[in-house]
């Protein structure tokens, strides 16, 4: 078995003082992906920057305080790699990936965007690099006997079911029609030839949605987006046995704006 999340922290320090230690102590996972660290590995707490019993590989960006990746593996990897490649962003802190027996493992944070600023068109130069690499991973993988899962807020909803007020955001960044139908490249069979995990064992699900605005009361009303997956190689999609996020019992008891997303692999 290979269990696997994914959660955007939110800023690393303030999810630790907030119950990340706690969360991260109490979990079955064998890898966490996470996204938004927000901090150089210098900067974080000893129980977070290497908690004992875990291996650690952090991957912040060259800009202070935003984004950043990070991987956490309960053996160490046979080979980690820091970007994809990218002159513009393997210094952004958004992207990870390591190798483990059978399976690479990789932490995403791809630009959020934002619709008439130059935020949106990093975004899209973004995605027009990301796409060949994935194709590329997927390939170098095969050859290898490998699978691939990409985890991370991908900061897309790709269908009206996966976000609950998609009338009112069919003109904002996160639900447009050129990333949506980018994102369906990324899972098309004869293109990206990658598989939505969760979607494929919820096809009918409303959601789950993984993030929760912070303003009004979108997490007690369930008003929320599906932006945080678990994209994997079709052989390895076809072992997920189980995939759920891990909902807070309450507001107060959040420690993010997003909750960790869980797949659960037999392989």
């Amino acid at each position: 078995m290979l269990t696997v999340t994914t959660v955007n922290v939110n800023g690393l320090r303030a999810a630790a003082k907030k119950g990340f230690v706690e969360w991260l102590a109490g979990t079955s996972a064998d890898a966490v992906c996470l996204q938004e660290v927000r901090a150089e590995e210098a900067q974080l707490p000893e129980e977070v920057r290497s908690p004992e019993g875990w291996f650690t590989v952090h991957a912040p960006a060259a800009a202070k305080g935003r984004a950043g990746v990070s991987l956490y593996t309960r053996r160490e990897p046979d080979a980690v790699r820091i970007g994809f490649g990218s002159a513009e962003f393997d210094s952004s802190g958004r992207y990870v990936e390591a190798d483990l027996p059978g399976v690479t493992v990789a932490s995403l944070y791809l630009p959020s965007g934002e619709v008439g600023t130059e935020r949106q068109d990093e975004k899209y130069r973004f995605m027009g690099e990301f796409l060949p690499y994935l194709k590329e991973l997927r390939t170098r993988a095969a050859a290898e006997g490998r699978e691939v899962v990409v985890c991370g807020d991908w900061n897309i909803a790709h269908r009206e079911a996966d976000l609950k007020n998609w009338k009112s955001n069919k003109k904002n960044a996160g639900f447009l029609p050129e990333e949506r139908e980018w994102l369906s490249r990324v899972l098309d069979e004869g293109d990206g030839g990658y598989v939505d995990v969760v979607r494929a064992l919820h096809p009918e699900q409303e959601g789950p949605y993984s993030w929760w605005s912070y303003r009004g009361r979108a997490f007690d009303n369930d008003s929320g987006w599906r932006i945080d997956y678990q994209i994997a190689t079709p052989g390895l999609a076809a072992k997920a046995v189980k995939a759920h996020v891990e909902r807070a019992a309450s507001h107060g008891e959040r420690w993010s704006d997003h909750a960790p997303v869980t797949a659960v692999y037999e392989l």
